[in-house]
């Protein structure tokens, strides 16, 4: 069997072709994402959740380095690794795959950092999403710091400032989520996408 080229998982490649389908679900850290791609999932779309929340469970349970308040580059690194896996594994032939964050979000996290690999600002170049990022907008009443989530909500709001400038930068358009029920959240995302 022969080896995909450098270019298998670039947009423009027949495999994804349907790359409008491939959806990310970015924004506020607490703000409702991860409860409404769980919702898309239960109705039927193709979903995978958020690669930092595995790589924290991962390194707590080892004691490994790669947490974010104990090795930011290192998570976001394995953050990138893990929504590549994601996206390969994804196959947006029958509908649109929601994804909980996607690559631009760690590449965001390290660009804020001051430390960018190469490897990692061209895979946030090749690996290519739907055009249209959902974002889910800072919502305090959500906002709640668990085990995997230490920080508070000042920085959360301004990760999500972060999110919005450089997805934008990278050439996708940002849909802000309204706050409102989860019903209502999965209705708004299901008819911005109707047709795709």
């Amino acid at each position: 069997m022969d080896e995909p080229s450098e270019d298998a998982y670039v947009a423009g490649n027949p495999r994804w072709s349907g790359h409008d389908r491939m959806v990310v679900v970015s924004g506020c850290s607490g703000g409702g994402k991860s409860a409404l791609v769980a919702a898309l999932a239960a109705r039927g779309h193709g979903a995978f959740p958020e690669p930092g929340r595995q790589v924290v469970r991962e390194e707590l349970f080892v004691g490994g380095p790669a947490l974010p308040w104990r090795d930011a580059g290192r998570f976001a690194e394995r953050c990138i690794a893990g929504a590549a896996w994601f996206f390969n594994a994804a196959d947006p032939a029958a509908g649109p795959v929601f994804f909980d964050r996607g690559i631009v979000d760690a590449v965001t996290a390290l660009e804020r950092i001051g430390e960018v690999p190469d490897w990692c600002a061209e895979a946030a170049r090749r690996y290519r999403y739907g055009r249209r990022v959902f974002m889910v907008p800072p919502w305090p009443a959500l906002f709640a710091v668990d085990a995997e989530r230490r920080h508070d909500l000042d920085a959360a709001e301004a990760e999500y400032q972060a999110l919005l400038a450089s997805y934008a930068a990278k050439g996708y358009e940002c849909v802000v989520i309204p706050r409102a029920s989860l019903a209502e959240r999965v209705a708004f995302v299901e008819a911005e996408l109707d047709g795709v």
